[in-house]
């Protein structure tokens, strides 16, 4: 959902995953219609690193400590 979210709104995207201030830059870079490609470029690519991110969170919560 966060994926087709980040192809239509990007700044959108930004918000969801807890990074309002690059929210607000995508949706400056997102207002000029040249701009909105590489909006939605960086919301994929910032919503993979977040993917990425819990993933690892995850793993690292079930190791127990030595």
């Amino acid at each position: 959902m966060r994926l087709l979210l980040s192809l239509i709104l990007p700044w959108a995207t930004f918000f969801t995953i807890g990074r309002p201030i690059a929210g607000i830059v995508c949706l400056i870079l997102q207002i000029t219609l040249i701009g909105w490609i590489p909006a939605a470029i960086w919301a994929v690519f910032a919503l993979s690193q977040y993917t990425t991110d819990q993933k690892i969170k995850k793993a690292l919560a079930g190791i127990p400590a030595p």
